[in-house]
């Protein structure tokens, strides 16, 4: 019974924790590509777009459809009892990545275009929040 209820103290706040550890991280890195895109010193020429590509994701990610995703891969792992760090971090990983594709869902094919770095900070953002979630909580399972 002292478990039970302690899991389910311990999941949210582990959740919450994972998700600000995703929120710093895309805000890092995503500040890193603005200034280094206007700086100039980007390597390729496509960084300025996906500056503001990112900056204009990021305003949707304050939506409920981030959140769908990510309470799956908890909801999986937990029921099933997995322990397993590669779960948690691939599981972050991925339901960061359809984040894009679920805020554009009734706009056409080409509204789905993101340039290389918007995929590449928010899979290192679902990434970061997985390992995080797996260190406080997905461990004990």
């Amino acid at each position: 019974m002292a478990r039970t209820l302690g899991r389910l103290l311990l999941v949210p706040i582990a959740f919450i924790v994972s998700a600000l550890v995703v929120l710093f991280v895309i805000v890092s890195l995503g500040q890193e590509r603005i200034v280094e895109a206007l700086a100039g010193r980007s390597l390729d020429d496509t960084s300025v777009g996906a500056a503001f590509q990112l900056m204009g994701l990021g305003l949707s990610l304050f939506s409920v459809y981030t959140l769908v995703p990510a309470v799956l891969v908890v909801i999986v792992g937990e029921v099933a009892r997995l322990r397993s760090a590669l779960y948690y971090v691939a599981g972050g990983g991925a339901a960061l990545a359809i984040v894009p594709f679920l805020t554009r869902f009734d706009q056409p094919a080409s509204a789905l275009a993101l340039a290389p770095a918007v995929w590449q900070v928010l899979a290192t953002a679902g990434f970061a929040g997985g390992f995080v979630y797996w260190l406080l909580a997905g461990r004990n399972a």
